[in-house]
């Protein structure tokens, strides 16, 4: 039995659990690509969404890409998403939340001497079910925001 859900986090609820499927995904400087995908939101009783993904590719299971982070709920319905990519950024994300969809989009994003240029991100999430579908669209490396990941993922663990 874990710590009771904090009141805050209610908006935010139907993320919980263990989330597996595909996506694909595109960029103007990277060929088109599949991908495999483990997302977990989780609480510990406080007003946050604890957050971990990581995906790989599925022709040889290679690792790809992970991020780690927090979902904060805001009183007013809106939504912060602060994570941490291991390719030396940092992000900020605002957005909404509404019924179960969210809308998010940079506040912020920082990066280590040596990161990739990231300049913008936006993610779409929608909960159909037991389905989570989300699109990702980023400026980076000197491209203008572009479409770049698409996936739906099925709930595996609450």
């Amino acid at each position: 039995m874990g710590p009771e859900r904090h009141p805050d986090i209610e908006p935010l609820a139907f993320l919980l659990g263990t989330w597996r499927g595909e996506g694909k995904g595109e960029y103007p400087t990277v060929q088109p690509f599949a991908y495999g995908e483990e997302a977990r939101f989780w609480h510990v009783g406080k007003p946050f969404l604890a957050y971990a993904q990581r995906t790989w590719a599925l022709d040889d299971e290679r690792p790809l890409h992970a991020e780690m982070g927090y979902w904060r709920p805001q009183s007013n319905g809106g939504v912060e998403l602060i994570l941490a990519h291991p390719f030396g950024i940092t992000e900020i994300e605002i957005g909404a939340v509404t019924g179960r969809r969210v809308e998010l989009m940079t506040h912020s994003i920082e990066g280590s001497p040596m990161a990739k240029e990231v300049t913008r991100v936006e993610r779409s999430f929608h909960v159909a079910g037991e389905v989570l579908v989300y699109d990702l669209r980023m400026a980076a490396v000197g491209q203008a925001t572009a479409h770049h990941l698409h996936a739906e993922l099925r709930r595996v663990a609450e």
